[in-house]
This record gives structure tokens, C-alpha cells and sequence, in this order.
């Protein structure tokens, strides 16, 4: 048995007093990142845009966890200062980072700025990071109390961020785990408007960490909601492993995932027309009474069996790799648009093949009713398709 993350949300949200979202998020297990980006003229959403990107290609390969995540945030810190320093209208433009790498028995994490990371374990939240702010500082120099912190004119000044600097000093760390326990990632527009006790609230008393996540920023928003608010949650569990010790399914990261074109192969290897029954052949001539009989066949039931459920198999494995790989936009429980990753069906029991990957900042019920038709109708997308024409969409740039 050996210990990954087997359940994961990210969400996101505007908030009640900004016009745009400068968070991005990035959840593949076993690989996961909060960024909260900063910066006039789009700046910030760039900047943390610039993150994920990094983090698609997924951790270098032959180095250890805590090493990989400070190399990827060092190679996000390269990426945004160079874009700053060679574009004016995106000059000062920086980014927090908070990421977290799952291995077997330990978490690790790479943290820059005043994003967060949590370990929710027996029913308690335990904050793991530290904030590079002002008023961080000041309470960890004992100038300041939490509550003081927290009500401070300068809260949101930060000593430490991606892109200002060439280069950029990374907290690394990791930390032990265990079956159960719950890692919480988000940014500052979440702890900024909402307590640690209500969030340990939230935490113990959501069904799920869908749930969880969307009750997280609800209660953000009902709190005033006056920044962006971006929520990553994974839960650790124990998978059975081989004689090695290696997980049955090792989970794809980045550059290496199924893209679209895989989900349309799997689909089609999926095809009962492709698979078919066994082909009938005309029966073989008797062969003489001194030749050797033929060795006994296989009955057919055994192999009609076995061909459907080799279908079944293949149509799962399609199944799966669909979920991951495609993108459709639909709307939430409460009407929001929301881009969705997997398949928009849902199966016998409730399971359904898609999660929620982020919640944009506009109600279903502004749109006309064309532009619900046109955009809204679970049409399979690549994730940069679905994410664009979302982002367009808050800002007004889609016609119709």
C-alpha cells in the first residue's frame, strides 16, 4: 500500500469587488500549485498564467521532490521576469507560488509571497507556510498578534514574489502524511476574508471536497469577497501497489497526459464495431485417421465472453482518459459559468465523469439567450479553448 492523491478539486472566483481573476491553479496530481498574480494591465493574470504553464510540463526528471518544485518555481520566476522586462505594459507584473508534490509518505512543497498552504488531519487545520508579507514578519517578530495582523492598513504588502527579481528565494520543505489527511492550498483571497476556525468548520462538516471547495469561497464572498479567491484540495489515501512498491496506475503528469487526439483514439479503439465478435471460418477438412487430432478449440461462449469483455475494458480506459484530457463549459449548481474537465455524463449511482476546474465570475442568467446556446452546450474542448473563451466572456469580448 502506498499513499497518493486520489481526490482533487481546484476552483476559483472572481470575488464580489474585482472585475477580473489574476489567480491561476494547477491540480494534476500528484502535482498541485496555487498562483496569485499581481500587476496593472493584466499583469497579474499573466504572471500567474506563466505558472501554470510551467508547471504543465510537469517535475524534471532525476531529482528529488523538494529540489524539482524549487527548480520549477525558479524556471516560473525566469519566465514572468524576463515577459516583464522585455514588455512595458507588463513591467512590475509578479505572482505568489504555493505548490505541493505528493510522494509516497511525505508532501512537498515550494512557497513564495502570502498564498497558503494547510493540513487538515483529525479534524484540525494546521497552517504549513509562512508568509513572505509585512505583517507577517512583524507577528513572526513578535511586533504584531495575528489579530492585529489581520486588521493591519498593510496586510497586503508582500516581501516576496515571482518576477521582480531575476532571481528569487524559495521556502522548500516537506512534510509527513498519512491516509485521511486533507492539504489545502489557496490565496490570500480566501484567508484574507474568512477565519482558520470556519474554514476547519467547512472542512469537517463537507461531504466531499467539491463541496468543500465551493462552501470555502462561498463563505469568502458572503464576508465581502473583496479578492480574488482560488482553493486547491487533494485528499491522501492508501492505493495497493506491486511487488516494487509501485502504484498499479502511476498517475500522468503535464506533457506526458493524454492529449485530445488520445481520447478520440481510445474512443474508437472503444467501438464495438472495431472490437466485433470472433470471425466465423468454414470448418476444417477431415484430416486421415492417422494423423494426430487437432488439439481441442476454445468454446465459443468462452470466447464471446472474453471479447466482450475486453470491450468493456476498452471502453473504461477511453472512459478514463476522456475524463482527464477534454474540457466543456456548462454552468454550476448556482448558475455560474463554469469550465468543466471530462465528459459532460453522468452514470448509474450519481458518478459522474467531469470536475469542476474554474468558476468564472459571470451568471448564466447575464447572457442572452444565444450566447447560452452558443456556449453553453457541453461542446468537448481543448482546456486553453474552454479556458479563453470563458476569460472572454468576463471580459465582455464574445459576440452575439
Amino acid at each position: 500500500m502506498i499513499l497518493r492523491a486520489v481526490d482533487f478539486v481546484q476552483l476559483s472566483d472572481t470575488g464580489r469587488e474585482r472585475r477580473t481573476n489574476e489567480d491561476n491553479a494547477f491540480a494534476e496530481a500528484p502535482l498541485f500549485a496555487v498562483a496569485d498574480g499581481m500587476g496593472g494591465a493584466r499583469g497579474g493574470e499573466v504572471a500567474s498564467g506563466i505558472v501554470v504553464e510551467t508547471f504543465t510540463g510537469g517535475m524534471p526528471d532525476g531529482v528529488a521532490p523538494e529540489a524539482g518544485l524549487a527548480e520549477l518555481t525558479r524556471e516560473a520566476n525566469h519566465r514572468i521576469h524576463e515577459r516583464a522586462t522585455s514588455d512595458a505594459e507588463r513591467s512590475g507584473m509578479g505572482t505568489t507560488l504555493t505548490a505541493a508534490y505528493v510522494g509516497d509518505g511525505e508532501v512537498a512543497f515550494a512557497h513564495v509571497g502570502d498564498s497558503r498552504a494547510y493540513r487538515f488531519r483529525d479534524s484540525k487545520l494546521g497552517q504549513l507556510t509562512n508568509d513572505h508579507s509585512l505583517v507577517g514578519e512583524l507577528v513572526r517578530r513578535g511586533k504584531l498578534t495575528e489579530q492585529q495582523a489581520e486588521e493591519h492598513p498593510q496586510r497586503s504588502v508582500i516581501t516576496r514574489a515571482l518576477g521582480p527579481e531575476a532571481s528569487v528565494q524559495v521556502d522548500s520543505f516537506s512534510v509527513s502524511t498519512q491516509p485521511g489527511d486533507v492539504f489545502l492550498l489557496c490565496s490570500d483571497g480566501l484567508t484574507s476574508m474568512v477565519g482558520v476556525e470556519t474554514m476547519e468548520d467547512i472542512l469537517r462538516e463537507s461531504d466531499s471536497l467539491d463541496d468543500a471547495a465551493r462552501r470555502l469561497i462561498d463563505a469568502a464572498n458572503e464576508n465581502g469577497g473583496r479578492d480574488n479567491i482560488t482553493v486547491v484540495l487533494f485528499r491522501i489515501e492508501g492505493v495497493p501497489g506491486d511487488a516494487d512498491g509501485q502504484a498499479d496506475q502511476p498517475t500522468i503528469v503535464g506533457e506526458k497526459a493524454p492529449t485530445a487526439e488520445d481520447v478520440a483514439a481510445a474512443a474508437a479503439a472503444a467501438s464495438p464495431a472495431d472490437a466485433g465478435a470472433p470471425r466465423r471460418t468454414a470448418p476444417l477438412p477431415r484430416r486421415p485417421d492417422s494423423e494426430a487430432p487437432p488439439k481441442p478449440r476454445r468454446s465459443r461462449r468462452a470466447a464471446s465472453l472474453l471479447a466482450v469483455l475486453t470491450i468493456v475494458v476498452l471502453i473504461g480506459v477511453g472512459a478514463w482518459i476522456g475524463s482527464r484530457a477534454v474540457f466543456f463549459v456548462g454552468t454550476n449548481s448556482n448558475g455560474i459559468v463554469t469550465v468543466y474537465r471530462g465528459l459532460p455524463f453522468e452514470l448509474p449511482g450519481g458518478l459522474h465523469l467531469y470536475e469542476s476546474y474554474y468558476t468564472s465570475g459571470v451568471s448564466a442568467n447575464e447572457l442572452s439567450a444565444d450566447r447560452r446556446k452558443r456556449i453553453l452546450d457541453n461542446h468537448l474542448r481543448s482546456k486553453s479553448d474552454a479556458s479563453d473563451l470563458v476569460r472572454k466572456l468576463e471580459l465582455g469580448q464574445v459576440g452575439g
